[in-house]
């Protein structure tokens, strides 16, 4: 949380605020749910442990590594199918925000690197890159790394967790279970339609971002409105 405000509260030439921060990552009203990632990441208890065996907490933290591993699914805080054969996912939009002392020229050479490496699929529809904020360090606050990372983006993979919950409320439904609980509201007093119509946004959001993963997803959108 305090490093995907560090650009506001540091504020430089660019991402000064949170509109101008969140705006570039949601390309379409719909698919604004996003994920996040970070790294190095460490507890106490393992730094304690390294430092008493003499190791450093991380062996590399350069630019380059920082931003490769930002885009490793371990390093993400949600569990999705990122890297799942088949699955089509891709990126729809990257914001880095790396905190330390860095030098721009490390973050072209770096995007440089995993654009040859291809290290991240993007969207075939429309423009897509990696954004990278650069922001100073808090200094109050101690760190044993010299280049720490957050990532925020909009990948399409996080359907899965819509389609999960699609999954698990069908269950639920078909069971009947802690329905007599809503039937005691006004609202479902008569009938359930309330909440048939919110699993069919649920269906539509699961749609659109399976569609955005295919080249035909701009025309998709026109036949939908």
């Amino acid at each position: 949380m305090s490093t995907s405000t560090a650009t506001l509260r540091y504020p430089s030439y660019m991402n000064n605020d949170l509109i101008g921060l969140i705006a570039p990552l949601i390309p379409m009203p719909r698919l604004h749910f996003l994920m996040t990632g970070y790294t190095p990441l460490t507890t106490e208890t393992n730094e304690k442990q390294r430092s008493e065996a003499n190791q450093p907490a991380i062996r590399k933290t350069t630019v380059l590594d920082v931003m490769r591993r930002l885009l490793d699914d371990k390093n993400m805080m949600v569990s999705t199918l990122m890297q799942a054969r088949n699955a089509g996912h891709c990126y729809i939009s990257i914001l880095n925000i790396i905190q330390g002392e860095v030098d721009p020229t490390q973050v072209n050479k770096s995007l440089m690197r995993i654009r040859e490496g291809k290290k991240a699929q993007f969207i075939p529809w429309g423009p897509a890159g990696i954004q990278v904020a650069l922001s100073r360090k808090s200094p109050y606050i101690q760190t044993p790394h010299r280049v720490s990372g957050l990532l925020i983006a909009n990948h399409t993979s996080i359907s899965y967790l819509f389609e999960r919950t699609l999954q698990q409320y069908d269950k639920l439904r078909k069971r009947e279970a802690f329905l007599e609980q809503f039937r005691k509201e006004d609202m479902f007093r008569e009938n359930l339609d309330e909440l048939d119509s919110s699993r069919e946004v649920i269906q539509e959001l699961v749609d659109e971002y399976i569609s955005a993963t295919k080249p035909d997803y701009l025309q998709w959108l026109q036949k939908k409105t």
